[in-house]
């Protein structure tokens, strides 16, 4: 075992959370911060390639490998969750869609016992962390070290989609993360000059340049040291042997929404009938962790394109190699952002008072859109699709350890679709992409449906194909739900800090009581730059006037 050394805080993950916490927490000179994350180094050319997100999800690069246990309510499959491990944790292998979600998320989370956590007091600090291309307002930043900009996939496809949701009835939004998220918009990203602006680019980079930080990579935290129920320092694996660092002030936890109650489980802190069926005496009795595990999910429509579009012609091989190295070194060209284009917050009925599901609109051919080269390999058929995300899920699983030894990956109960609200907007969805489509301005563009086929309408058939192909949108949250110290399911206070530990927070997508609308990685960001004040002792930023 390697001599002890001691930080003032340790963090454990070097994802969106931790990178942004290291950031802000190394602005105290007087502090020394030391950031240990399991994975490797982002090195790797295909992270910073916008289009290489593609290669990166289906090989499952710089990824924990995680798979739910098979779903009964997905025909026993396994479904994939992909999590990032790696420098920038999932904002490294993420699809880079930047989305703050709705104001009354927000609102609602403040309605149950967590007032700080209302709109008005977060939105000050997603203006804080991003620069956004639009420049400063009373919704958005423009000083931030996350820079943040609309797409610029070129497609008539996009302005197609656009003029059919207005022929279909539906508003338009300049900004859904502006004062009003509702209607069909362009898809925002977190790109910088043509290459991805993850966690690690934005915010440790900087924070490396200070003297107070140190950053461990292959480092896999296996415990939480105790004194007591004060949390003293990390014991960690890193090239084979063991190591204990002490903390003075801290230890945060940033691993998510899976790695952050597993760690939590084997120090001790979850609930005391699990801990001791594997072993393990109970520290902190906190039956909420683990629990209350939420994730959006998302089924697709494909249709036959009748013109090849830019995407299937630019995976010609010749043209592909040609724009990844061009995205790569000059960060311009096809491989320099990716074919979504378009997104949609919509409602499933008129009487919904917030919109419930969104659109996820692909301009790219599915399946086998790989490089092509004839006449040795042929070109895929082109196709593009668009997918349906109910965005509140009420379905709630949960994690729960597997053995004792910290190597072991947890196992991972996902429920999904288990309520019938659930399979309403999930279906109501499907039908409304269909109807868009039918729509005059994509009569140039459509041949036809693939998947799941025109003729399968009834809502068994639709259930059916949603069972068969519906996937995760990788947003898992609410393992370490924050709530109020008297609520016996909650894990963290308002402050983030574990109930019944002293010197122990979480800080990730954990802690979120239930799922936002839309993707988890700017509110995550958010957390950390709320949480990192409370941290250092700093008042919170003034409420936004909005």
């Amino acid at each position: 075992m390697s001599t002890k050394r001691t930080f003032s805080y340790v963090i454990v993950g070097a994802g969106s959370a931790g990178c942004t916490l290291a950031y802000r927490l190394t602005e105290d000179a007087s502090a020394t911060v030391l950031l240990l994350e399991a994975g490797g180094w982002d090195r790797d050319p295909w992270i910073h390639i916008p289009l290489g997100w593609g290669r990166i999800l289906q090989k499952r690069l710089h990824d924990w490998m995680y798979f739910a246990e098979p779903s009964a309510t997905m025909n026993g499959r396994r479904i994939e969750c992909a999590r990032g491990k790696v420098v920038g944790g999932s904002s490294a292998i993420n699809a880079m869609a930047y989305y703050h979600g709705h104001r009354s998320d927000y609102d609602r989370w403040a309605g149950n016992e967590l007032p700080e956590w209302s709109y008005v007091n977060v939105l000050p600090y997603f203006r804080r962390a991003e620069s956004w291309e639009g420049g400063a307002n009373a919704y958005r930043g423009n000083d931030g070290p996350l820079t943040t900009r609309l797409t610029t996939f070129q497609d008539p496809l996009c302005e197609a989609f656009l003029a059919a949701g207005r022929e279909a009835g539906y508003p338009f939004t300049e900004d859904y993360n502006g004062a009003d998220q509702e209607g069909f918009a362009r898809i925002q990203m977190t790109l910088r000059h043509g290459r991805r602006c993850s966690t690690a680019v934005a915010f440790l980079r900087p924070a490396m340049q200070r003297r107070n930080f140190k950053v461990e990579t292959g480092a896999h935290v296996t415990k939480i040291v105790m004194d007591g129920s004060r949390a003293v320092g990390v014991e960690y694996r890193r090239g084979g042997e063991t190591a204990v660092v002490n903390v003075e002030r801290e230890v945060i936890l940033a691993g998510g929404a899976i790695n952050s109650p597993q760690l939590l489980m084997l120090s001790g802190i979850g609930d005391p009938d699990q801990l001791k069926s594997h072993g393990i005496e109970p520290r902190i009795a906190r039956r909420g962790v683990g629990k209350n595990l939420l994730d959006h999910t998302s089924a697709a429509i494909t249709f036959r394109r009748k013109e090849r579009g830019p995407f299937a012609r630019n995976m010609r091989l010749d043209r592909v190699v040609w724009a990844l190295g061009q995205a790569y070194f000059l960060g311009s060209g096809f491989a320099s952002d990716l074919p979504f284009g378009i997104t949609a917050f919509v409602k499933t009925r008129l009487e919904e008072p917030v919109p419930d599901v969104q659109l996820l609109f692909w301009m790219g051919a599915t399946n086998s859109a790989s490089p092509y080269l004839p006449p040795f390999k042929q070109a895929f058929a082109d196709s593009f699709s668009c997918r349906a995300m109910p965005m509140r899920p009420t379905s709630r699983g949960f994690v729960s350890l597997r053995s004792a030894d910290p190597l072991q990956p947890v196992s991972i109960h996902q429920n999904f679709l288990a309520t019938d609200e659930e399979w309403r907007v999930m279906r109501d969805g499907l039908r409304m992409i269909r109807d868009l489509v039918r729509q005059p301005a994509l009569a140039p563009f459509a041949a036809g449906e693939v998947t799941p086929g025109a003729n399968r309408t009834s809502d068994a058939e639709l259930e059916a194909h949603v069972r068969a192909s519906m996937g995760t949108v990788h947003h898992p949250v609410g393992t370490c739900a924050m709530g109020a110290s008297s609520n016996e399911m909650a894990v963290v206070d308002g402050a983030l800090r574990v109930i019944g530990a002293e010197g122990l927070r979480v800080v990730d997508a954990s802690v979120m009581p239930d799922l936002i609308a839309g993707a988890t990685n700017a509110p995550v960001i958010m957390i950390a730059e709320k949480a990192s004040d409370a941290i250092l002792g700093r008042p919170p930023l003034p409420p936004a006037s909005v």
